[in-house]
């Protein structure tokens, strides 16, 4: 049930690098569904400014850990097969991680309510992304580039209430009252992978796999990147980009 999509319509030949060329971006038919991979290192927002598109423009939300979950809990053949590796405990193939992925976004353009696709997870290494390649055409990547120092300070200062997954920080999005969440009352906890020496490590770990993920998709021209140290400051430019290139959903 795979999908290929073809980059027609100049997209590869006029997208450039970064908020810099917003203004000249082309205007991307309405009519034809896109997919778009958005990418950052631990605690650069992506979470936040993923919500964001998603509020404002018509996409569909697909995270490879949800689609992982639910394509096993249904019983689907690949969900099946995924199952078995995960019990083991290895990681699943690239091959077979590729064949779900498209066969579920395949499925979602004919029957979610906003066909265009937010990639968020997958691809997360380049030989991912070429056997990716091989079957469903990545439109656009939007990448979120925030100063090391910035993210190693949110989170290490990160608090989370484990019901909800909501996420404070005193430096920036403090909790209405100290230590207890704002929607249920209920105590906030540390993340054990939260020290600045987990987060160092995660940070090194991001960095060496997505370096070459982007100079693949560099290499097509359709990388944007948004630099910032404020996700509210950066949803401005990653607004801006995704009005222009889809009229109809701004």
């Amino acid at each position: 049930m795979a999908v290929l999509l073809s980059r027609s319509h100049g997209l590869k030949r006029a997208c450039r690098s970064g908020a810099a060329a917003l203004g000249s971006l082309p205007t991307m038919p309405a009519a034809r569904s896109i997919t778009a991979l958005i990418m950052g290192a631990p605690g650069s927002g992506k979470g936040t400014i993923s919500s964001k598109i998603l509020k404002d423009f018509p996409f569909t939300h697909v995270s490879t850990g949800d689609l992982l979950r639910e394509e096993t809990r249904a019983g689907t053949k690949l969900g099946l097969q995924a199952k078995s590796y995960m019990e083991r405990g290895t990681l699943v193939p690239d091959t077979l991680m590729v064949d779900l992925v498209s066969e579920v976004l395949a499925r979602l353009r004919t029957s979610a309510k906003a066909p265009n696709l937010l990639l968020d997870g997958f691809p997360r290494t380049l030989a991912q992304a070429l056997v990716l390649d091989e079957k469903i055409a990545v439109d656009m990547v939007l990448s979120l580039d925030v100063p090391r120092a910035t993210i190693v300070e949110r989170l290490t200062d990160r608090w989370v209430h484990p019901g909800s997954g909501r996420v404070y920080a005193y430096s920036y999005r403090p909790p209405q009252k100290h230590g207890v969440d704002d929607a249920t009352g209920e105590e906030l906890v540390r993340r054990e992978d939260d020290s600045p020496e987990v987060v160092e490590a995660r940070l090194a770990k991001y960095e060496a796999t997505a370096a070459p993920l982007l100079a693949h998709y560099a290499q097509h021209g359709i990388v944007h990147t948004f630099s910032g140290t404020r996700s509210d400051e950066i949803y401005v430019d990653v607004h801006k980009y995704l009005a222009g290139a889809l009229p109809a959903a701004a």
